[in-house]
């Protein structure tokens, strides 16, 4: 069972319908028992990251968070669930994130010709080809977001060029975030979500 963590941020409907697909039975919790018994944790997000921490902090979530990772439970942020993974956001002020992951929220440099938020479709390019996420190489995914991770290389498993490099799938030990939307973004991203559960899968096993 995946728990995808309830903070009142998005639409998560499509999210636990791709799990489904995939194979996935999926539950939307901020209960503490139910999210630390899961098989694998989402955090989803849609929207600003200070508003975001707030809500994980007034649920009390942010310390089961921090258990999960210390468990190595399999936690996918996927969008705004990715950026907060990181230590600090800059969106409309400082923020402290989640700190799992090193490196800061930054806003998308402007560039004549580009847009941002950037909204669409863009291609990936993979940085380590070792990892499970690999797949993802030479694929477009879906993104919408005005703010990117900033973070060493040595995380980075995939990016894209926009006004700047921006990294899409980001992974260390038993955390991974996928700045697009794997959920709208067709085979590609349900070939991530066949990746996680990949992960989900020998967690299981080890835990077993």
């Amino acid at each position: 069972m995946i728990a995808v963590i309830d903070y009142d941020t998005g639409n998560v409907k499509n999210v636990m319908k791709a799990l489904t697909y995939v194979g996935l039975e999926s539950i939307l919790t901020d209960d503490a028992d139910e999210i630390l018994s899961a098989d694998g944790v989402i955090l989803p997000g849609v929207g600003s990251f200070g508003p975001a921490m707030d809500e994980l902090n007034k649920r009390d979530l942010v310390p089961v968070l921090q258990e999960v990772v210390q468990r190595k439970i399999p936690l996918l942020g996927i969008c705004l669930g990715m950026q907060l993974l990181f230590e600090t956001g800059y969106e409309f002020g400082q923020h402290q994130g989640l700190g799992f992951l090193p490196g800061k929220i930054v806003e998308i440099p402007a560039k004549e010709g580009l847009k941002v938020p950037e909204m669409g479709w863009n291609q990936n390019e993979v940085l380590q080809p070792a990892s499970r996420f690999a797949g993802v190489d030479g694929k477009f995914t879906y993104f919408v977001h005005s703010f990117y991770a900033d973070c060493p290389q040595e995380i980075v498993v995939a990016g894209v060029q926009y006004s700047t490099f921006i990294p899409s799938v980001v992974s260390q030990e038993s955390v991974v975030g996928m700045q697009f939307h794997p959920e709208k973004s067709t085979d590609a991203g349900l070939d991530l979500l066949k990746a996680y559960k990949g992960m989900v899968e020998e967690y299981v096993d080890t835990r077993n």
